[in-house]
């Protein structure tokens, strides 16, 4: 099965909602980007598609945030949300090749670190670890084993301990 990953296009955007929305058996996931797109934060390198046949059939997005640390230091970082795939082409390894190709560019454009909310057992296989590791939590109830950070460059997290800031976009989605 030949897959291309590659930086959503604007006539991708149509097929993008489809299948959030198929994916996520509803429209917040696309709502979300719809929103994320029109702000100036915006990193179009990092909203990326997974392509068969030219249709898209997965989609990853990586959006910046920042961590406001203890002493009124801000981190900056990446949240990587949403990604999801068309459930035919679901464990045939291409949201791993999109989360992949995300890390890989993120740390290309100089960003130092992602952080996700999700699946106890899937993130750690692409080296994300607890983010109580590093004294990061989210500004919501999520259970410890389901919220990950990983450092795109060593170090990148330390003193980075606090509460994870959210753009206003995620809540309103």
């Amino acid at each position: 099965m030949r897959v291309i990953i590659e930086a959503e296009a604007e006539d991708d955007y149509e097929q993008i909602t489809r299948l959030h929305t198929l994916a996520f058996k509803g429209d917040r996931e696309a709502r979300l980007v719809e929103q994320l797109r029109k702000t100036p934060k915006y990193v179009p390198e990092l909203s990326l598609v997974a392509k068969y046949k030219n249709a898209v059939i997965g989609h990853v997005l990586f959006y910046p945030i920042r961590v406001n640390a203890h002493g009124g230091r801000e981190c900056a970082s990446l949240a990587l949300a949403p990604v999801s795939v068309i459930p035919d082409f679901q464990n045939r390894k291409v949201g791993t090749r999109l989360i992949k190709e995300g890390l890989q560019r993120a740390r290309k454009l100089g960003f130092k670190s992602v952080i996700v909310v999700g699946h106890s057992e899937y993130y750690p296989r692409f080296g994300f670890k607890r983010a109580s590791e590093y004294g990061i939590s989210a500004p919501f109830e999520v259970p410890d084993n389901c919220l990950f950070a990983i450092e795109l460059e060593k170090g990148a997290l330390e003193n980075c301990r606090g509460k994870i800031e959210y753009p206003h976009e995620f809540d309103e989605a």
